[in-house]
């Protein structure tokens, strides 16, 4: 077999899956779960998200992709969010020279947060700091936390405390929006308020055919919603059930009035009130409209993560706000197995 960077195919699964159990990651091992993201058919990708650079039969990296676009201004950049990154031990090298082979495949590779190693490494290879996204809590049912196997200490009853006062404190709004759930076979009913460009910032692109992909995820139940006002679609909003915690993986609504925003974020939390299992509803914001905006629907602050970009060979990356959600990681779907509750 000859050495250097190849796609993967399904036959590698047990070979990546060793791998970063090695490198102290928590994978996905269900086939399907590892089909759905590394091989199943996805409409802004040909061919396989999963990469790995080999030595003989050897597997001494990993890497796979979650692609996307971002509109700025009058472009459309291209992005690769990596993830499941890891390499040999006896191989260190490997990682960042199968990083560097996947830089070359877009205009820029987006890196969101990420482990204390991983933070130390980035800026070596090129990457630079383009901003931060927040992740905001909103707690719903605080009692469900003993449901999710909350450990005892004496930090349970003040974080109990604190979570009952959130919801209790949180607006609540009666307003004329409403939320309708699609099927995968429904997302063309959003067709006509997929985001837009917003003066310089940097807005994810959304296709039908994405949320039709997204919505087939195994690893986490997916659920897709049109929003309306007066029988007419003005946005939507995507929610990952993660355990113990309800994700708006991604949203928007054709509108700049912070009235509207708040309208969605409410008709989210509705929708997130109505899954049995949820502690507590989460999101990401990395521009000032949407921080706003849920601050003032009743979620607190709970985590700051740093984004980075490393542009590819004679791209250059304009300085603007870049509008970061979930579904532009891994963050929509991960879980480490159980409940990771942040209220």
């Amino acid at each position: 077999m000859r050495d250097g960077v190849r796609p993967s195919t399904p036959a590698d699964a047990p070979a990546i899956v060793e791998l970063l159990l090695e490198a102290g990651l928590r994978p996905n091992r269900e086939p399907r779960d590892l089909h759905w993201k590394y091989w199943q058919e996805r409409p802004d990708w040909p061919g396989s998200r999963s990469f790995v650079l080999t030595k003989g039969n050897e597997i001494l990296a990993h890497a796979a992709i979650i692609p996307g676009t971002f509109l700025q201004g009058t472009r459309r950049v291209r992005i690769i969010h990596m993830i499941d990154w890891a390499a040999r031990r006896t191989a260190p090298v490997a990682g960042v020279s199968l990083m560097k082979y996947v830089g070359r495949l877009t205009d820029a590779l987006l890196a969101v947060g990420g482990s204390i190693q991983t933070l130390q490494i980035l800026p070596h290879i090129g990457f630079r700091p383009y901003g931060t996204v927040t992740g905001y809590v909103r707690a719903l049912y605080p009692l469900r936390i003993f449901r999710r196997g909350a450990q005892p200490s004496w930090r349970l009853p003040l974080r109990l405390a604190r979570s009952a006062f959130w919801a209790l404190t949180a607006p609540s709004y009666d307003n004329d929006w409403r939320a309708r759930r699609l099927d995968r076979h429904e997302t063309s009913s959003v067709a006509s308020v997929l985001p837009t460009r917003m003066g310089d910032a940097g807005v994810p692109e959304r296709s039908e055919e994405l949320f039709a992909y997204t919505l087939a995820c195994p690893i986490l139940p997916m659920e897709l919603y049109a929003l309306e006002k007066n029988g007419r679609v003005r946005g939507y909003f995507l929610l990952a059930l993660a355990p113990g915690q309800v994700r708006i993986a991604d949203c928007w609504v054709d509108s700049e009035d912070p009235a509207d925003w708040r309208a969605l974020i409410q008709c989210a939390v509705g929708r997130a009130m109505q899954s049995r299992d949820a502690a507590e509803v989460a999101i990401w914001a990395s521009d000032p409209v949407l921080s706003r905006s849920v601050e003032e629907c009743g979620f607190h602050r709970r985590n700051a993560r740093p984004v980075q970009l490393l542009a590819a060979r004679n791209f250059v990356i304009p300085a603007a706000t870049l509008r970061v959600q979930m579904l532009d990681s891994d963050a929509a779907f991960h879980h480490p197995g159980h409940a990771v509750l942040w209220a």
